[in-house]
């Protein structure tokens, strides 16, 4: 029996039909590779957890003795697109705790009137564009959030902190469009509990290993040599308390917003960049497993804690698709060395780690999957970039601190000799 092929009338058919052969078949495979990106993956969504580091901001600190830049407030308006309807409580969702760490910036001023430490527009428009790309890859590629806000889908923590906080909106309005079923809740600790940083007055512990090195740190032998050379460069008068981390700090801020460089600083730029690296490495040493778990541990615990709940169903909430953590680059810097995937680069302005929970559509497995300012990530001890949640517990498991166990870490003071 001869079969009846309707003629194509699609344009695209059309085309392809008055085509040499050669250059038919390239075609074809072309339109096939694109259909098949649209296809089902063997694995399905189930949870996204994003740290990201909050947006530009003026310095903490500005070099001393050089050309001081002008922090003016216009430098902070905020964008109308970036406006929410949103509340800042504590992690029961009563008042906002007391914000020493903020109150600490206020007590100073910069040249041009603003206080240090605080998220600027460039920052603001940062912290959108996240949003906007977070909208991008889970909304309108792949539906899997409601595309209006919705705080049964939404958990929202931030450190304490007015520059995380605004970073936190900011992603929440362009992830949202500034749609939103109800008021968005920032949730945020006291500062002696908080744990989205490594913190250092609230644990003695991790104050007594790590406060020494945070100081020995610019007397090594390379970097207070290149220190010397580059306070000398600068005018800076030798007495004066400076170190790379504080040269970056400044340096970056000033190159992000427009404002002029001490012209000396221009030559120094990867010096600069390099060695306030290698002061953190120093700082952290990731070498050391107990200095990592101190930093990250109970963060490592709760995102751990929303994956397992998510898998057993055993929370509160059933709806929750996404947990968002506003916090800083001295977050994202351990993890990122507990994890494996330090790339030795201090991270941007509004830089991310997201981790996604998937399960296999076939065998029901669960694995995840870690990506790092939208680059998806290898983790040692994963078989592979879906890493099976078993490999991955495995992998996490030498960094996670329970509450329990990090307060008692913190609290032992006594069993460990000064350094």
């Amino acid at each position: 029996m001869k079969l009846h092929i309707p003629e194509c009338t699609s344009p695209t058919a059309g085309v392809m039909s008055r085509l040499p052969e050669t250059e038919r078949m390239a075609l074809g495979s072309l339109f096939w590779s694109q259909k098949n990106k649209t296809e089902a993956s063997p694995y399905e969504l189930k949870l996204i957890q994003v740290l990201f580091r909050h947006g530009a901001r003026t310095p903490l600190k500005s070099i001393p003795d050089v050309l001081e830049a002008q922090w003016v407030p216009e430098l902070l308006a905020a964008p109308a697109h970036t406006e929410i309807d949103y509340k800042v409580t504590d992690l029961q969702g009563g008042p906002r705790p007391p914000a020493p760490v903020e109150d600490s910036y206020r007590a100073k001023i910069l040249t041009g009137g603003t206080y240090p430490g605080q998220l600027t527009t460039v920052g603001m428009q940062q912290l959108y564009d996240l949003g906007v790309r977070l909208r991008k890859q889970y909304i309108q590629e792949e539906p899997f959030l409601t595309p209006s806000f919705n705080p049964k889908e939404v958990y929202i923590r931030s450190t304490n902190i007015v520059r995380t906080i605004e970073s936190a909106k900011c992603l929440v309005a362009g992830l949202f469009q500034q749609e939103q079923t109800g008021v968005v809740s920032i949730l945020t600790d006291k500062a002696e509990k908080e744990i989205l940083y490594p913190n250092y007055h609230g644990c003695k512990l991790l104050k007594q290993l790590i406060g020494p090195r945070w100081v020995g740190s610019s007397t090594l032998p390379d970097i207070a040599a290149d220190l010397q050379s580059i306070q000398k460069a600068l005018g800076v008068d030798p007495q004066q308390r400076l170190d790379f981390i504080l040269i970056r700090d400044d340096m970056v801020a000033r190159e992000t917003h427009g404002l002029p460089l001490p012209t000396a600083l221009e030559n120094w730029r990867s010096l600069v960049e390099q060695r306030a690296v290698d002061m953190i490495y120093h700082i952290y040493e990731p070498s050391n497993r107990q200095n990592l778990q101190l930093c990250v541990g109970p963060l490592f615990d709760i995102l751990l804690t929303n994956i397992e709940n998510k898998i057993q169903g055993t929370t509160s909430t059933p709806d929750r698709k996404l947990f968002l953590y506003s916090v800083h680059d001295t977050t994202l810097m351990p993890c990122l060395m507990a994890l494996g995937i330090f790339d030795m680069k201090w991270p941007p302005y509004a830089a991310d780690i997201t981790l996604e929970l998937y399960q296999h559509r076939q065998t029901n497995q669960h694995y995840v999957k870690v990506s790092y300012i939208g680059q998806d990530q290898m983790i040692p001890g994963c078989s592979d970039v879906y890493c099976p949640l078993n490999e991955f517990k495995k992998a996490m498991a030498v960094y996670t601190l329970p509450d329990e166990r990090y307060y008692a870490l913190c609290d032992s003071v006594a069993d460990h000799p000064k350094l």
